[in-house]
């Protein structure tokens, strides 16, 4: 959609946008950094990824209006698949697809009841942080997200942020590096710090 000139992006897009960079990290983990420490102190290497295959795949629910589980028993997927990396791309692929079905973004979904678009938008932050965070984990190149993927994740995280610390999903801001980027900001306000490692 166009309105006054500014391309307004579908929840869809933007995860199409977020995915080509997550497909390039995922396919560059290498398996002896599975063990390695990354920017989510709970998690190394394998767990993040573990947790990011268990959100990608509920995240695709709720955008069905469907039943969603986002609890603590996380599958291992990295141990129970030797090609782990390539399902975690499938799931990826129908997560874009099944936020840009026809009504994915319109409604609420979710035990909150939240407006599917904000779901949509969390869905995005996890496809987008994550995969940042297993970049710097294993010293993969990671040069940013787009720039509408920012714009999207910025106002969500404005949103998001008061309920979000209050549930440990993200941590107390750090302060934003001199001459941060706009995504070095928003890494710095779900409190990463954008120079981990």
């Amino acid at each position: 959609m166009d309105t006054n000139g500014v391309k307004t992006y579908g929840i869809g897009e933007l995860l199409a946008m977020a995915r080509e960079r997550a497909v390039m990290v995922v396919r560059g983990i290498p398996d002896e950094a599975l063990t390695a420490p990354t920017p989510c102190a709970e998690y190394d290497v394998k767990a993040l990824v573990n947790h990011l295959y268990q959100v990608i795949v509920q995240f695709q629910r709720l955008a069905a209006k469907e039943a969603s589980d986002f609890g603590d028993s996380i599958p291992d997927r990295v141990a129970e698949d030797a090609e782990w990396r390539e399902g975690l791309v499938r799931e990826a692929d129908l997560l874009v697809a099944a936020w840009s079905a026809p009504g994915a973004e319109e409604g609420r979904t979710g035990g909150m009841d939240m407006p599917a678009r904000l779901v949509g938008s969390m869905a995005l932050l996890d496809l987008t942080v994550h995969v940042w965070d297993l970049a710097r984990a294993t010293g993969l190149d990671y040069a940013g997200a787009d720039e509408p993927v920012v714009a999207e994740l910025t106002g969500a995280v404005d949103t998001l942020a008061p309920t979000a610390r209050k549930m440990g999903v993200f941590g107390e801001p750090v302060p934003e590096p001199a001459g941060a980027s706009p995504f070095e900001r928003l890494l710095a306000r779900t409190g990463r710090d954008p120079h981990w490692g």
